[in-house]
């Protein structure tokens, strides 16, 4: 007996209660911190772009006196519409998986507000999904959007400059998703596209197409337009 009770106090004891979750928690965020982490001196090349070239040419062309009136990116919102998710599980998971693998970031899932019994949509049904970017992410994202990801679109001649909001936002739309690199086509469960809206600081659509051209934004050339309207 006395064998049997050194072996049973030798045995670890498993967490439980509120210390075990504790460092289950310690532990999680250890690792998102460690996969996460960036140099403290790190800044985002488009970032950079801005402060030392959009910066002075947006107070030149406006005149603008207060530093805090420049227009600058604020956000950057990509939204995935499809009204069938709630009705597959292994098409919300693809979903899912691929816009946190275009993003950097997890999105969150959004649902119906109300009943449409036409579409047999019922309150809170999953009908898409949704991510916020701002910061590092919204600059990383937005470089390769326009660096990688729209010039690798099908027959491209440029986006309109005419969709606007009338508050110096922008949105456009992409058919496919696979025009991303981070994509496997293999692995591709449902084409789909997705809205893209760039959310700016900018009083009006002019000062915001200004900001956009002058990270390079591929707006299309107007008929008559010369390259230096353009630029």
């Amino acid at each position: 007996m006395a064998e049997k009770d050194k072996t049973q106090q030798k045995q670890p004891k498993a967490d439980t209660g509120k210390a075990g979750k504790a460092k289950k928690s310690a532990k999680k965020k250890a690792a998102e911190v460690e996969v996460h982490s960036l140099p403290s001196d790190y800044t985002p090349r488009l970032k950079q772009m801005y402060i030392e070239q959009i910066t002075p040419d947006l107070k030149k062309k406006f005149n603008f006196k207060n530093k805090h009136l420049i227009p600058k990116l604020d956000k950057i919102v990509l939204n995935v519409g499809i009204g069938t998710m709630h009705q597959d599980a292994k098409l919300t998971e693809s979903v899912v998986e691929e816009i946190a693998l275009i993003s950097g970031q997890k999105p969150v899932l959004t649902r119906a507000k109300k009943s449409i019994s036409n579409f047999k949509l019922r309150e809170k049904m999953i009908v898409g999904c949704r991510v916020t970017l701002r910061c590092i992410r919204m600059y990383e994202f937005f470089d390769r959007l326009i660096s990688v990801v729209i010039p690798r679109v099908r027959d491209f001649r440029g986006l309109s400059d005419r969709s606007f909001d009338g508050r110096g936002n922008y949105t456009f739309g992409i058919k496919e998703q696979i025009i991303f690199p981070e994509i496997d086509y293999d692995k591709v469960v449902n084409i789909h596209g997705m809205d893209i809206t760039i959310v700016t600081t900018a009083r009006n659509d002019e000062e915001a197409l200004e900001l956009l051209k002058g990270f390079g934004f591929p707006f299309y050339r107007r008929t008559g337009e010369t390259e230096k309207d353009a630029a």
